[in-house]
């Protein structure tokens, strides 16, 4: 496989990665502000979930910005 060839499929399975990671915490998120609901959990376990899939989603939207710089750079567009 040529270097270009193995660079598309490293990026294509970070996309992947990013996407899984993305749906994932939403899923999550949604269930556990459900549980918390039905089950009357405190507050705070709210923010808790709150604040871990605020640090996936930050997480995904940095990752997603070295993709699409590393593609940008690779087709030589500026």
């Amino acid at each position: 496989m040529t270097r270009n060839g193995e660079q598309e499929q490293t990026h294509r399975r970070q996309v992947r990665i990013v996407a899984s990671v993305l749906v994932g915490t939403m899923v999550l998120w949604m269930f556990a502000s459900w549980a918390g609901g039905f089950y009357g959990w405190q507050a705070r376990y709210a923010f808790l979930f709150d604040f871990l899939a605020l640090a996936a989603f930050v997480w995904a939207l940095i990752v997603s910005y070295r993709l699409w710089r590393a593609r940008r750079d690779q087709s030589g567009d500026n």
